[in-house]
């Protein structure tokens, strides 16, 4: 008999890291790679893998991540499949999610009517390819309570995650550490550490136990990782799988184990710039394992003029639906729908998002330029720093941020 598998997906976070991204909208509603949405990456990793009874939990702004959902990811209601977006209901009181945990908490009656045997519950923010499937099949053979995922990282980056501490076995988790500065490399490989991926397969009655005993603690912060796998970890009934094992198909060996926490403007940046060479460290091209969307009807991309120092050409760039590229040069950028860039204008280095107009002779350099900005003729992003620290946001590497509809100066 085949196993009952829920999914839920936590796409409650507000992303302050990554504002002004996030000012009016979800961090998972972010859009991402010209016509996708963050939120695309993890939904179409379970779709892939099979799992197709999937609900999202959202909170902070999540009107557009909402819509997205509901216009985009529709299974098939005739075999009894669904993607659900599911706001805070305040069932237990008039009172938001206080955490990740709690989150799960106060919607029990998600998993109390699909009545599952094991929970997936994965974060809705990160970039990568990944086949669920089989970390649920290697948590049922392992009998555990809970298998985090694990991604292998240099012992001397430590500090930057989460790190999950093996026993000697190289599965059973003895510890479960938030941004350790001194840690004990893995069994067999001194120099690496597990660092947490955010994702985790529950067996269903451990995780209802897990979450309702964390409710009842009021010291708790309430916290998948903080709390939950630290409690399973200390009754030893918490496994480690690791993410090296995932067989993805299509992958090839530059991208494979790719993932990436997009977490502030320049590793969201950094992750932009990876689709973009010739031969990609995350390759977006890979048809065996599609990443799903929905980006509209636009009409193809367009490139005009072609005489003298007014071409329309693009190099190095990912170019989507709907863009004009008129007599000016793109390049190593990713250029979203509906996207106008007028004669003589340069862009490079950039993440360009729907509806910018970048007009005549304008520069745009290492920049970010969020969705409906025009650039008047002429302006200078990314060019004078100082300027530009005065009028948008710069991040710690030196990207310019242009926030959703801000007004450019000329």
């Amino acid at each position: 008999m085949a196993v009952k598998v829920l999914a839920i997906v936590l796409a409650g976070g507000e992303g302050k890291r990554l504002m002004p991204l996030t000012a009016d909208r979800a961090k998972p509603g972010v859009p991402f790679g010209g016509i996708y949405r963050m939120i695309d990456f993890v939904l179409s990793n379970l779709a892939n893998g099979g799992f197709l009874k999937i609900v999202v939990l959202t909170q902070y702004k999540s009107h557009s991540l909402d819509r997205h959902i509901t216009k985009t990811w529709r299974m098939s209601t005739l075999l009894g499949n669904y993607v659900t977006p599911v706001p805070a209901q305040q069932r237990l009181g008039p009172r938001w999610f206080a955490g990740s945990a709690d989150a799960i908490y106060q919607s029990l009656n998600l998993i109390n009517d699909e009545n599952p045997d094991y929970v997936i519950v994965f974060g809705a923010d990160h970039i990568y390819r990944m086949d669920p499937k089989q970390m649920v099949n290697d948590h049922i053979a392992s009998g555990a309570a809970v298998t985090v995922a694990g991604i292998r990282q240099p012992k001397a980056m430590s500090d930057q995650f989460g790190v999950i501490d093996v026993a000697e076995d190289g599965r059973r988790i003895r510890a479960f550490r938030e941004k350790p500065t001194e840690v004990d490399g893995l069994p067999g490989s001194p120099d690496e550490i597990y660092a947490s991926m955010g994702n985790y397969v529950f067996t269903t009655r451990a995780l209802c136990e897990a979450v309702t005993a964390d409710a009842e603690n009021p010291d708790s912060k309430h916290d998948m990782g903080g709390n939950i796998i630290p409690m399973l970890v200390a009754k030893g009934e918490a496994n480690v799988y690791d993410f090296r094992d995932n067989e993805v198909p299509g992958s090839t060996e530059r991208d494979r184990g790719y993932w990436r926490d997009v977490g502030t403007l320049d590793s969201f940046y950094e992750a932009h710039m990876d689709l973009i060479a010739t031969l990609p460290v995350f390759n977006l091209y890979n048809m065996d394992w599609p990443i799903f969307t929905n980006y509209g009807s636009w009409p193809p991309a367009k490139f005009v003029h072609g005489y003298d120092d007014r071409q329309g050409r693009a190099v190095e760039s990912m170019i989507s639906p709907g863009v004009v590229v008129s007599g000016s040069l793109v390049e190593r950028s990713v250029i979203s729908p509906n996207v106008r860039v007028n004669s003589w204008a340069h862009v490079e280095g950039s993440v360009i998002m729907e509806g910018v107009s970048v007009g005549r002779r304008a520069v745009v350099r290492n920049a970010i330029i969020d969705k409906n900005v025009t650039i008047p003729e002429g302006a200078r992003i990314g060019v004078d720093l100082d300027r530009d620290r005065k009028l948008y946001t710069v991040s710690d590497s030196g990207i310019v941020v242009v926030g959703k509809g801000q007004r450019i100066e000329p």
